[in-house]
């Protein structure tokens, strides 16, 4: 059985369906504060937090677990800014609380849902796996603090993990019965759809001024169905005994603000207004990743690498989501 902690949320719910169609037995368990029940499509589902730690013992008497998946994080960049107690108590203490429990119940393989934003202002791109890691909010910093938590684990106790760090999630699943679903949101193609279908007056951009091609902040947009693809090979490097590993995930190639909103115009055949607003402190202008390290190592490989591809598909899910 495989545990899948925060797995009704958007990318855990994802995962969930990956290794349920790939014929492993998953529960999820999940406080619902921001996941969401329906998204629980396959598997077994419990209600629990983990700054309860007998709900995490619960989970570990009734199943027998073989290795779990952590996306139990709070994600608000700028919340983090304003409240770290929130994220530092969430993301880090809880997950030590759910190493506790893994090594009273002699269970060693953990994958990792961590981020880009454990690199910080970039030094160069793409960011590989050696970029020098220096967050430079909270949030980042409960991220890297937990990879090295796992690290120390390991030499200490054995534990194998695979930390992914994600770039940009985005993009639903073909068949559209799970997507994003954020509250509020803040992602831009989310938000960018919000405006196409009329929820929004309009998109703004942050920035106009940046040195790249059209002078708007460049991003690595990575597909959920893609980051879930990468789970499954992490998942089967751990069962067949492999070491602990850190990777990077993204498309290896960047798309502007201007061409992810040309891109929803285009899949929608809807018009809305765009506002051109100031620069935001703290957003680097180009952040895309080399992943080439899981590429070679685990034989990973984007399908979805075309933005209005990526689009498309969130579009199907945004479209399915307003109707529901």
């Amino acid at each position: 059985m495989i545990l899948i902690v925060g797995g009704a949320g958007y990318i855990g719910s994802e995962i969930n369906k990956e290794l349920n169609e790939n014929g492993y037995q998953t529960v999820v368990l999940d406080n619902l504060v921001s996941g969401h029940k329906e998204a629980v499509k396959w598997g077994e589902f419990v209600q629990g937090d983990l700054s309860n730690i007998e709900d995490i013992r619960k989970v570990f008497e009734r199943y027998k677990i073989e290795a779990v998946f952590n996306f139990a994080a709070f994600i608000e960049v700028g919340e983090s800014v304003k409240d770290p107690q929130k994220y530092y108590y969430n993301n880090l203490v809880n997950t030590l609380n759910l190493l506790k429990v893994m090594k009273e119940f002699e269970v060693n393989k953990i994958i990792f849902s961590s981020t880009a934003a454990t690199f910080g202002e970039p030094k160069y791109t793409p960011i590989d796996e050696a970029h020098p890691q220096w967050p430079i909010n909270p949030y980042g910093w409960t991220k890297l603090m937990i990879e090295r938590v796992f690290s120390d684990y390991d030499l200490a106790y054995g534990l194998r993990y695979v930390a992914l760090r994600y770039f940009n999630a985005c993009g639903a699943n073909p068949e559209a019965d799970v997507g994003e679903n954020h509250n509020p949101e803040s992602h831009l193609i989310p938000l960018v759809l919000d405006a196409a279908i009329g929820k929004r007056e309009n998109i703004k951009i942050f920035g106009t001024d940046y040195p790249t091609p059209d002078g708007t902040c460049v991003r690595d947009y990575i597909h959920v169905v893609d980051l879930a693809s990468a789970h499954l090979l992490a998942l089967k490097h751990l069962l067949d005994g492999g070491e602990s590993k850190q990777y990077n995930l993204g498309n290896g190639k960047g798309f502007s603000v201007r061409e992810v909103i040309d891109a929803v115009k285009k899949v929608t055949g809807k018009d809305f207004e765009v506002v051109e607003s100031e620069r935001r402190a703290g957003d680097p202008p180009i952040l895309i990743a080399a992943s080439d390290k899981i590429r070679g190592e685990l034989g990973w490989e984007p399908k979805y690498t075309d933005i209005e591809t990526i689009v498309a598909t969130a579009w199907k899910w945004h479209q399915k989501k307003s109707v529901d």
